[in-house]
């Protein structure tokens, strides 16, 4: 059995807000701003009009940049869940309370959070990215190619409701690949305990499993609280898995802080917290690399 491929990760800055250190997370927001992508001309000559919009000359030009690289590059929508019943059990409670006892019970006189559900304040926000990429698909953004999502409950309705139904390929009915790996941090709160395969595909029949999905979650642990070191480990493996099998230059990723967080931690893009339901896009230079050296830098 062969291993996966590995790949360098290099954030690419200055196409995006989102990574410049001067935008503030806490108070950016992505759907009055095109997503934080920056208006600028590009030097080469691209073949566009005056006329086409800022998404489409930043298409062409990362189509000029692919077209005689061995490297490529990428562009990654990442999206955080609307709002779950976990999140206002944690404000009901205060975090102390909520890591030391509630998380790692299944619920309490107002509900169950075992693989917790979005609130109607949940699926508002969804639905607020469900708008904003109606607008931008007006301004050319270019559609994502491939779509991803975590089998948590929460990431799965936040992502139909994203999604389905718009006027891009892939939407209409909306098919993303449910991967394991993309989940929330794991074991202990009962909030991040997936559901069944069977529980899953009864709710979301459209959905696909990627290759070697388990019925039961073999991998939450009741005992064992996952560390944020393995997690971000966990979603570098998972990023290896789909550069290494999906040719996608636009590949948009439903997923929760935590995986989030440690994605841009692997792609090298400075730590950029998203409020429930926000969406962060990231210009990505993916090397394949060599494994020794990068498993030499890992171990060092």
């Amino acid at each position: 059995m062969h291993s996966p491929p590995l790949f360098r990760f290099t954030t690419v800055t200055g196409y995006f807000l989102q990574d410049d250190p001067a935008t503030d997370p806490d108070t950016f927001d992505y759907v009055n701003s095109n997503f934080g992508l920056i208006e600028k001309q590009y030097d080469e000559h691209l073949g566009v009009e005056q006329t086409d919009s800022q998404w489409q000359r930043f298409d062409a030009h990362i189509k000029r940049q692919n077209a005689s690289k061995s490297k490529k590059l990428k562009v990654l929508f990442l999206g955080r869940h609307g709002e779950g019943v976990h999140n206002v059990a944690e404000r009901k409670y205060g975090s102390k309370k909520w890591n030391e006892y509630w998380s790692l019970q299944d619920g309490d006189e107002d509900g169950s959070w075992v693989d917790a559900r979005l609130t109607e304040q949940g699926r508002c926000q969804a639905k607020v990215a469900h708008a904003a990429w109606e607008q931008q698909i007006k301004t050319g953004i270019p559609s994502p190619e491939s779509y991803y999502v975590s089998p948590l409950n929460r990431c799965l309705e936040t992502a139909q409701i994203t999604f389905q139904g718009l006027a891009i390929p892939g939407t209409d009915p909306f098919k993303p690949t449910i991967k394991e790996l993309l989940r929330e941090t794991m074991g202990q709160h009962t909030c991040d305990r997936r559901s069944t395969a069977s529980e899953i595909a009864d709710e979301y029949p459209e959905y696909r499993f990627e290759a070697g999905f388990s019925e039961e979650d073999k991998l939450w642990d009741r005992e064992v609280r996952e560390s944020d070191e393995h997690r971000t480990e966990r979603l570098r493996g998972l990023l290896n898995d789909i550069f290494a099998h999906d040719e996608s230059t636009y590949i948009s990723l439903t997923a929760h802080s935590g995986a989030i967080t440690s994605i841009l931690e692997v792609l090298g893009h400075r730590r950029f917290a998203l409020a429930t339901g926000a969406v962060i896009p990231v210009l990505v230079l993916v090397e394949r690399g060599v494994p020794s050296q990068l498993e030499s830098q890992e171990l060092a």
